[in-house]
């Protein structure tokens, strides 16, 4: 039986013709190319082949540069990445714990302090994410990366209207709109959880 690679993501379907879709990253068919005689590429190799400045099916664009190629080499989108995955969570514990426990005010001075953290790193995060998107997976926008774009898109407005309003009002968690601050604050830790999930299908092709 025939294989065929997705030349975006990598994955390997089998059949006698590629699939409609990539089911990993929604790539139509004419992003796949058989793979005749030899074992299925690793994605590092795929990566790799990405990363040489295809930007589709037979077309070479221009070489990619050092920054995009130290991004791929060092990984550095998913190790920027998991700090507003991994912090923003925190924010949101501390925030209920200052506002289930009226003496608690220090938990609530140190999710905001998190929060700021969390912004600083944000545009090393999309950066990285945009570079590697453009050059990797060929700046493909399928259903996977709107999805991805548009939380992240959500996450910076819910961030940074947190941050804002904090400042106006540092009483905000005792204010009448404070279920509104703590949902932007839901919100966001949805929206980062769902671009980390989709960006674990890329990864583990499922």
């Amino acid at each position: 039986m025939k294989k065929w690679e997705c030349t975006v993501c990598g994955y390997i379907h089998e059949g006698d013709s590629p699939p409609d879709t990539c089911p990993v990253c929604g790539a139509g068919p004419e992003y796949f190319k058989e793979v005749a005689g030899q074992p299925a590429a690793e994605p590092a190799a795929a990566a790799d082949t990405a990363s040489a400045g295809m930007t589709g099916p037979g077309t070479t664009a221009e070489p990619v540069s050092a920054i995009a190629r130290l991004v791929a080499k060092l990984h550095l989108h998913p190790i920027s990445v998991h700090t507003p995955n991994g912090v923003l969570p925190l924010a949101l514990v501390l925030l209920l714990i200052a506002y289930l426990i009226e003496s608690a005010a220090v938990f609530e001075q140190a999710a905001f302090f998190n929060l700021v953290f969390v912004l600083l790193s944000m545009p090393v995060v999309l950066a990285t994410g945009y570079i590697q998107w453009k050059n990797r997976y060929k700046g493909v926008m399928t259903k996977i990366f709107g999805t991805k774009i548009v939380a992240s898109v959500i996450v910076c407005t819910t961030l940074l209207a947190m941050i804002v309003w904090r400042l106006v009002d540092p009483q905000v968690l005792t204010s009448p709109g404070r279920w509104i601050y703590l949902l932007l604050c839901l919100t966001m830790v949805g929206a980062a959880g769902l671009a980390g999930h989709m960006g674990g299908k890329l990864v583990f092709k499922d």
